[in-house]
């Protein structure tokens, strides 16, 4: 019998993340399968423009009986129940080197993309996307700048599938007296690739990626959106900035209208994906601000969405993928193209 080639578009391989170190099994023969597994109802989105039940709208009661102010455009409050409290007293338990536990203090607050309650990211003119990417970058100052705080997270999660408990447009930022663990295995990558390269991984990934253009979904002159070689989820996506820089304060405006226009194209192709407000998870990655000099790090986006093969099906971590490691059916190169001619 003669030996079959390998193409990875056929048969059965991991992919290493470079950023994580971690893998993930990709079996494309899959694909195939029928679905006879759970199916998600469909969300319509029938909001109106000022809901007066809703505690983010303009002029409304909070939850925890604040009164949000009337605002036009973006608004950001710290959360009325905060998962990190600025005022938690330092403090560990290590009994044994088993039981382990330290204390963890911070910021969270929450940013309201826009006063209309029945838009999205993808539904809102890029100039007021703008204004959210100009807020993201206001706060990630004010934050960072605070001496107790050693990590700054700016994230959204879209949809009720992502547990979000609130329709109304918003995001959250999570600042932190620790590193988190993503972040800490982030760091440990990028900065090893420098150190031996002199270059960022991420640049040097994202040069190979323009020049097999098999993953990318979309370009303008500062950023690139695409499917990660790596991916885990079926439709996850990165926007990496073709300047190797550690954070958003390193942007001029003419380069954060540009991540705007990469964020809303993105996310408009991801609502035309299944012809629904598509849900996702998604965050900025930038470096720890504990005033170490992060000479690797490289500025990037990550978009996490669940869906699987329609607006009702999603991905479920389950099985194999709790006990050994990530799997998927679909190839990225697929998904990428998916997107890229929406």
């Amino acid at each position: 019998m003669e030996p079959q080639s390998f193409n990875y578009n056929d048969y059965a391989h991991t992919r290493k993340n470079i950023l994580t170190g971690e893998f993930v099994l990709v079996s494309p023969h899959r694909a195939k399968r029928p679905w006879q597994g759970k199916v998600e109802d469909l969300i319509v989105n029938d909001r109106p423009e000022h809901d007066p039940k809703c505690y983010l709208c303009s002029g409304n009661q909070r939850a925890g009986g604040i009164l949000t102010p009337e605002y036009k455009g973006t608004f950001v409050f710290n959360n009325d129940f905060a998962a990190l409290e600025s005022d938690t007293p330092k403090g560990e338990v290590n009994i044994d080197n088993l039981l382990i536990a330290k204390s963890e203090s911070g910021i969270c607050r929450v940013i309201c993309f826009s006063d209309k309650h029945n838009l999205t990211i993808p539904d809102m003119d890029l100039d007021d996307i703008e204004k959210v990417v100009d807020l993201w970058q206001e706060q990630f100052k004010e934050l960072s700048d605070k001496t107790e705080i050693n990590n700054v997270l700016i994230f959204e999660n879209k949809g009720e599938i992502m547990g979000c408990s609130n329709p109304h447009p918003h995001g959250q930022i999570w600042a932190q007296s620790e590193i988190p663990v993503e972040i800490s295995k982030e760091v440990e990558h990028q900065e090893d690739y420098f150190n031996k390269n002199g270059v960022s991984l991420l640049s040097d990934y994202l040069k190979l990626e323009l020049k097999e253009n098999k993953r990318v979904i979309y370009e303008n002159d500062n950023f690139v959106s695409l499917v990660p070689f790596w991916a885990i989820w079926p439709y996850e996506t990165m926007i990496i900035s073709k300047k190797q820089v550690k954070n958003i304060l390193s942007f001029n405006q003419n380069e954060k209208r540009d991540l705007a226009d990469c964020v809303k194209n993105l996310t408009e192709k991801y609502d035309k994906l299944f012809n629904i407000s598509f849900p996702y998870s998604a965050g900025l990655h930038q470096a720890p601000t504990d005033g170490k000099d992060y000479k690797g790090w490289h500025f990037h986006l990550h978009f996490y969405p669940p869906l699987l093969r329609s607006a009702t099906v999603k991905k479920f971590m389950v099985g194999y993928e709790l006990l050994a490691n990530p799997q998927r059916d679909i190839t990225p190169e697929y998904s990428a193209e998916k997107l890229r001619v929406l």
